[in-house]
Protein backbone atom coordinates (compact mmCIF):
# COMPACT_ATOMS: atom_id res chain seq x y z
CA UNK A 1 0.00 0.00 0.00
CA UNK A 2 0.81 3.70 -0.25
CA UNK A 3 1.96 5.89 -3.13
CA UNK A 4 4.76 7.42 -4.94
CA UNK A 5 6.14 10.21 -7.21
CA UNK A 6 8.44 9.53 -9.82
CA UNK A 7 10.30 12.65 -11.03
CA UNK A 8 7.78 15.16 -9.15
CA UNK A 9 4.80 13.04 -10.14
CA UNK A 10 2.55 10.75 -8.34
CA UNK A 11 2.30 7.54 -10.28
CA UNK A 12 -0.99 7.12 -9.08
CA UNK A 13 -2.51 9.92 -11.28
CA UNK A 14 -1.09 8.82 -14.35
CA UNK A 15 -3.33 7.62 -17.21
CA UNK A 16 -2.12 3.99 -19.04
CA UNK A 17 0.09 5.78 -21.76
CA UNK A 18 1.77 8.08 -19.47
CA UNK A 19 2.19 4.83 -17.41
CA UNK A 20 3.73 3.31 -20.43
CA UNK A 21 5.43 6.74 -21.58
CA UNK A 22 7.55 6.38 -17.85
CA UNK A 23 8.46 2.77 -18.32
CA UNK A 24 9.66 3.22 -21.78
CA UNK A 25 11.55 6.32 -21.20
CA UNK A 26 12.62 6.53 -17.36
CA UNK A 27 12.48 2.81 -16.24
CA UNK A 28 14.86 -0.02 -17.18
CA UNK A 29 13.30 -3.77 -16.52
CA UNK A 30 16.01 -6.70 -16.47
CA UNK A 31 14.19 -9.79 -15.82
CA UNK A 32 15.69 -13.34 -14.29
CA UNK A 33 14.24 -15.18 -17.51
CA UNK A 34 15.47 -12.70 -19.76
CA UNK A 35 12.50 -12.35 -21.80
CA UNK A 36 13.74 -12.00 -25.07
CA UNK A 37 11.69 -12.69 -28.17
CA UNK A 38 13.19 -16.18 -29.38
CA UNK A 39 12.97 -16.06 -33.04
CA UNK A 40 14.61 -12.35 -33.07
CA UNK A 41 18.43 -11.68 -32.97
CA UNK A 42 19.82 -10.00 -30.28
CA UNK A 43 20.20 -6.34 -32.43
CA UNK A 44 16.59 -6.61 -33.22
CA UNK A 45 15.79 -7.76 -29.25
CA UNK A 46 17.65 -4.64 -27.90
CA UNK A 47 16.24 -2.31 -30.88
CA UNK A 48 12.54 -3.75 -29.73
CA UNK A 49 12.33 -0.58 -27.10
CA UNK A 50 13.23 2.03 -29.01
CA UNK A 51 10.65 0.88 -31.79
CA UNK A 52 8.18 2.20 -29.04
CA UNK A 53 9.54 5.07 -28.72
CA UNK A 54 9.64 6.27 -32.85
CA UNK A 55 13.53 6.28 -33.05
CA UNK A 56 14.62 6.14 -36.64
CA UNK A 57 15.50 2.60 -37.81
CA UNK A 58 19.50 3.75 -38.41
CA UNK A 59 19.92 5.21 -35.28
CA UNK A 60 17.97 2.24 -33.62
CA UNK A 61 20.49 -0.10 -35.06
CA UNK A 62 23.23 2.11 -33.72
CA UNK A 63 22.65 2.28 -30.05
CA UNK A 64 21.87 -1.06 -29.85
CA UNK A 65 25.19 -2.11 -31.57
CA UNK A 66 26.97 -0.01 -29.02
CA UNK A 67 25.07 -0.96 -26.22
CA UNK A 68 25.99 -4.87 -27.21
CA UNK A 69 29.28 -3.78 -27.72
CA UNK A 70 29.18 -2.51 -24.30
CA UNK A 71 28.24 -5.79 -23.06
CA UNK A 72 30.89 -7.82 -24.64
CA UNK A 73 28.21 -9.29 -27.20
CA UNK A 74 28.88 -7.29 -30.77
CA UNK A 75 30.37 -10.25 -32.09
CA UNK A 76 26.89 -11.90 -31.60
CA UNK A 77 24.51 -10.00 -32.28
CA UNK A 78 22.83 -11.68 -35.16
CA UNK A 79 22.57 -14.66 -32.99
CA UNK A 80 19.24 -15.58 -31.74
CA UNK A 81 18.57 -16.35 -27.86
CA UNK A 82 19.00 -20.28 -28.21
CA UNK A 83 22.39 -19.87 -29.72
CA UNK A 84 23.07 -17.85 -26.63
CA UNK A 85 24.41 -19.37 -22.90
CA UNK A 86 22.13 -17.84 -19.77
CA UNK A 87 24.97 -15.03 -19.24
CA UNK A 88 25.15 -13.73 -22.88
CA UNK A 89 20.66 -13.98 -22.81
CA UNK A 90 21.46 -11.73 -19.72
CA UNK A 91 23.69 -9.03 -21.48
CA UNK A 92 21.09 -8.80 -23.93
CA UNK A 93 18.56 -8.56 -21.59
CA UNK A 94 20.95 -5.45 -19.88
CA UNK A 95 21.46 -3.88 -23.35
CA UNK A 96 17.47 -3.69 -24.11
CA UNK A 97 17.12 -2.07 -20.73
CA UNK A 98 19.56 0.19 -21.24
CA UNK A 99 18.32 1.47 -24.90
CA UNK A 100 16.47 4.30 -23.79
CA UNK A 101 19.11 5.58 -21.36
CA UNK A 102 16.64 4.86 -18.06
CA UNK A 103 17.61 7.23 -14.89
CA UNK A 104 16.53 3.67 -12.96
CA UNK A 105 16.81 -0.36 -13.70
CA UNK A 106 14.60 -2.91 -12.37
CA UNK A 107 16.47 -6.12 -12.17
CA UNK A 108 14.31 -9.12 -10.73
CA UNK A 109 16.45 -11.81 -9.97
CA UNK A 110 18.98 -11.42 -12.67
CA UNK A 111 20.99 -13.81 -11.46
CA UNK A 112 18.93 -16.25 -10.77
CA UNK A 113 19.27 -19.07 -13.81
CA UNK A 114 23.15 -18.17 -13.81
CA UNK A 115 26.20 -19.96 -12.16
CA UNK A 116 28.21 -17.96 -9.97
CA UNK A 117 30.81 -16.58 -12.36
CA UNK A 118 28.75 -14.97 -14.80
CA UNK A 119 26.38 -13.87 -11.64
CA UNK A 120 29.72 -12.02 -10.47
CA UNK A 121 30.24 -10.72 -14.71
CA UNK A 122 26.29 -9.41 -14.53
CA UNK A 123 26.40 -7.74 -11.13
CA UNK A 124 29.95 -6.04 -11.95
CA UNK A 125 27.69 -4.25 -15.18
CA UNK A 126 25.37 -3.61 -12.65
CA UNK A 127 27.86 -1.85 -10.32
CA UNK A 128 29.07 -0.37 -12.99
CA UNK A 129 26.10 1.38 -14.09
CA UNK A 130 25.44 2.47 -10.57
CA UNK A 131 28.76 4.38 -10.62
CA UNK A 132 27.40 6.01 -13.72
CA UNK A 133 24.71 7.31 -11.73
CA UNK A 134 21.97 5.23 -12.53
CA UNK A 135 19.53 3.75 -9.60
CA UNK A 136 19.60 -0.18 -9.65
CA UNK A 137 16.93 -1.75 -8.02
CA UNK A 138 17.89 -5.17 -7.55
CA UNK A 139 15.46 -8.34 -6.23
CA UNK A 140 17.26 -11.14 -4.56
CA UNK A 141 17.45 -14.22 -2.41
CA UNK A 142 20.89 -14.64 -2.44
CA UNK A 143 22.79 -12.68 0.37
CA UNK A 144 25.59 -12.94 -2.05
CA UNK A 145 24.27 -10.73 -4.46
CA UNK A 146 22.67 -8.66 -2.31
CA UNK A 147 26.39 -7.61 -1.04
CA UNK A 148 27.11 -5.87 -3.91
CA UNK A 149 24.80 -3.56 -3.00
CA UNK A 150 25.30 0.36 -1.15
CA UNK A 151 21.97 -0.64 0.96
CA UNK A 152 19.98 -3.18 1.51
CA UNK A 153 16.29 -3.41 2.25
CA UNK A 154 14.86 -6.84 3.46
CA UNK A 155 11.39 -7.67 3.46
CA UNK A 156 8.76 -10.57 4.63
CA UNK A 157 5.84 -10.55 4.07
CA UNK A 158 5.79 -7.32 1.92
CA UNK A 159 7.19 -5.38 4.77
CA UNK A 160 10.73 -3.81 5.43
CA UNK A 161 11.92 -6.00 8.67
CA UNK A 162 15.58 -4.66 8.16
CA UNK A 163 17.89 -1.38 6.23
CA UNK A 164 21.41 -1.40 5.88
CA UNK A 165 23.79 0.75 4.64
CA UNK A 166 26.89 -0.44 3.58
CA UNK A 167 29.55 1.80 4.92
CA UNK A 168 33.33 2.69 3.70
CA UNK A 169 34.90 -1.13 4.42
CA UNK A 170 32.67 -2.62 2.01
CA UNK A 171 30.50 -4.13 5.31
CA UNK A 172 26.44 -3.35 6.33
CA UNK A 173 25.35 -1.71 9.26
CA UNK A 174 22.08 -1.36 10.29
Amino acid sequence: TGEYTLQGRNVAHLSDDDLAQVRNETIGFVFQVFNLLPRTNCIRNVELPLIYSHTPPEERHQIAHTLLERVGLAHRMKHNPSELSGGERQRVAIARALVNNPKILLADEPTGNLDSSTAKEILEIFEELHREGRTVILVTHESYVARYSDRILSLRDGKVIDDRIRDETNHTKS
